[in-house]
């Protein structure tokens, strides 16, 4: 009986060890916004890359100029071997005896999407691009939102002013510096080589911004008197500078959700009033029902002659990773 005993021991032990061993995968490696797309040259300089561009290289909304949603880097399947495979955010398009497109998470690295598109014909690829595209877009962005979170964990700010003023964490870097203090409004920014990269929040009252009819003036009303009251622009003699909205772009609206809060999106053009200064923005106006208000993020960009979509990105991850205490 005491042999049989630990017989099983033995065989409980030896059947703990033996069940199936987690993979590992290798740190997936590429600059943010950055998508590899492996296909032919073939397919890559006709119809199938035509509208491959037009969706993933499609203009970021709210830019002073046109710069793509993500950067496109072309190869060809021999290429695609090795540490190249580790890349972050890859889209795969072939012509196949197949007619699928889906997503394949965690392939060869972590983290890593690869968009999957095949086809029988280019009719059938160019079909998969436009059913999948956006489906796809919304996969890598939200790693990418999520890579870029994660490396600002390599050195945070210290600094409890928006905690302590409106009861939120940002997963914000420490490179941002406070700037500006008031009883509703806090500036966060940082210098960039050829301007700053800023950070505002407020409050406003609960019932704000909910007639759909008069969004547009209503929001713009809103920035505007912020911007005069609390962000004002160059000294220039007889003039009154501050920043408004561009009265040239009407912003464009999104709904989305942030720490579980319902959020109004907005993205547009900011200019300062009486002087020619101006870049993008991105707003966040989020619901907290529970202390009867909305809290207001922005972030926004003074970069002239320079490309802006990926310090807007970084403005982007760092609003999203607002927190209510």
């Amino acid at each position: 009986m005491k042999n049989f005993s630990l017989l099983l021991i033995a065989l409980l032990l030896f059947s703990c060890n033996d069940g199936p061993k987690k993979k590992y995968l290798p740190e997936s490696i590429g600059a943010i916004n950055s998508l590899g797309v492996v296909i032919s040259n073939d397919l890559w300089e006709g119809a199938v890359g035509d509208k491959l561009r037009e969706h993933f290289a499609a203009p970021v909304v709210g830019l002073t100029w046109e710069e793509p949603l993500f950067s496109l880097e072309q190869m060809p399947q021999k290429v695609f071997t090795g540490t190249t495979r580790y890349r972050r955010a890859v889209l795969f398009v072939d012509l196949d005896t197949v007619n699928v497109a889906h997503l394949k998470t965690d392939l060869y690295a972590a983290p890593q999407e690869i968009g999957v598109i095949k086809g029988r014909t280019q009719e059938e690829l160019i079909t998969n691009i436009e059913t999948y595209a956006d489906e796809f877009i919304a996969a890598i962005k939200g790693m990418e939102l999520e890579e870029t979170q994660k490396r600002f964990l390599r050195s945070l700010s210290k600094d409890k002013i928006l905690e302590e003023k409106f009861g939120v964490t940002f997963r914000l870097p420490s490179i941002y510096k406070l700037g500006k203090q008031e009883d509703n409004f806090v500036w966060i920014d940082r210098e960039i080589q050829k301007g700053s990269m800023n950070i505002i929040a407020y409050e406003i009252p609960w019932e704000s911004l909910d007639n759909d009819s008069t969004l547009v003036t209503d929001f713009i009303r809103m920035r505007d008197s912020i911007g005069e009251k609390y962000i004002p622009g160059p000294d220039i003699r007889n003039k009154k500078t501050y920043m408004t909205t561009e009265d040239a772009f009407a912003p464009h609206f999104f709904e989305t959700e942030i720490d579980g809060h319902k959020a109004l999106e907005a993205r547009s053009i900011w200019d300062i009033e009486n002087y020619p200064m101006a870049g993008p923005f991105l707003t966040f106006v989020i619901d907290d029902e529970a202390n009867n208000r909305k809290l207001v993020v922005e972030g926004f960009t003074f970069a002239p002659a320079t490309n802006k979509r990926d310090y807007m990105f970084e403005l982007e991850a760092i609003l999203r990773s607002v927190k209510f205490k």
